[in-house]
């Protein structure tokens, strides 16, 4: 008799981007960028166990529809591998929704990777990524973490050398936009495209062994979301107030970040700052999932 396959339990964390540049546009209109895209801890908590039909449930209802990414992603792993394999998902958000923190892209690769564990479905890392484009350009820099280069239109990632951890408080501002990140790239001009230089300075950053520096941050879309978010001039305001040394959007925002070295700079930040605040730590690696 064939053992059953046990639940399965993963965390999908969030991302900031310490840099994001566009270089320019592709024929297709897609944008090509270069990026630093950074793991930190603030994460969901997704679920699988074997099931006779593919199911998902969330802490908020309204997610469980069947455009959801972590439904689109079982279907493509099963279609793809032509596997009969069922499964009930469990999605648990701890990551604010449309907030820029690449929550929805991290649920997709989580997904992919633990139904490829629990379906034995044996893909390798490599076919991994190669389903991960289909599904969306920052799904693949998930699959593996923590910090890297991605290029392209965000789905070539190259692993680099990670900085010493710092503590990030994340705002999100009670703003919502449709089809925002779509309506940013439409915002942005030839004028507001770069070389590449602040993240080719950031990588060197790390490679000399030094921290996250707050000045060597950089994203395109602070030159237009100030007036694109109503609103979100006031919340950095508010955060430079609370004693943040920088503020910068995380994304295609709304959220806002700033970094610091100690936990208890973080906290003291913090309690300066009313609405939705999260307290997080960059991670510099992969932290192993856990069976149940």
């Amino acid at each position: 008799m064939t053992q059953e396959r046990p639940m399965i339990t993963v965390p999908a964390y969030a991302k900031i981007n310490l840099t994001l540049e566009v270089l320019g546009k592709y024929d297709d209109g897609y944008h090509q960028i270069a990026s630093i895209m950074q793991l930190i801890d603030l994460h969901d908590t997704l679920s699988f166990q074997p099931s006779q039909d593919l199911r998902l449930t969330c802490n908020i209802p309204d997610l469980c529809s069947d455009d959801n990414l972590v439904l689109k992603a079982a279907r493509l792993l099963r279609s793809t591998t032509g596997t009969e394999g069922g499964a009930l998902i469990d999605l648990h958000k701890g990551i604010p929704l449309d907030s820029g923190l690449g929550g929805g892209s991290s649920d997709a690769a989580a997904t992919l990777k633990a139904l490829n564990e629990l379906w034995g479905t044996s893909q390798t890392m490599d076919q991994l990524r190669g389903l991960s484009c289909k599904l969306g350009s920052d799904v693949t820099f998930f699959l593996d973490g923590a910090t890297a280069l991605a290029t392209g239109r965000g789905e070539i990632v190259t692993p680099v050398t990670p900085p010493p951890r710092s503590w990030a408080v994340l705002l999100k501002p009670a703003i919502n936009v449709s089809q925002k990140t779509r309506r940013m790239y439409a915002h942005l001009e030839q004028r507001h495209w770069t070389s590449g230089l602040h993240t080719q300075r950031m990588v060197k950053s790390f490679e000399s062994g030094e921290g996250i520096s707050l000045p060597l941050c950089y994203n395109v879309f602070e030159e237009v979301a100030f007036s694109f978010f109503a609103g979100l001039d006031r919340c950095r305001c508010v955060f430079y107030d609370s004693g943040a040394p920088a503020v910068h959007l995380a994304g295609s925002g709304p959220t806002l970040y700033t970094l610091v070295p100690t936990r208890a700079e973080a906290e003291a930040i913090m309690s300066r700052l009313q609405g939705e605040v999260y307290l997080a730590q960059t991670l510099q690696g992969q932290t192993e999932w856990h069976q149940e």
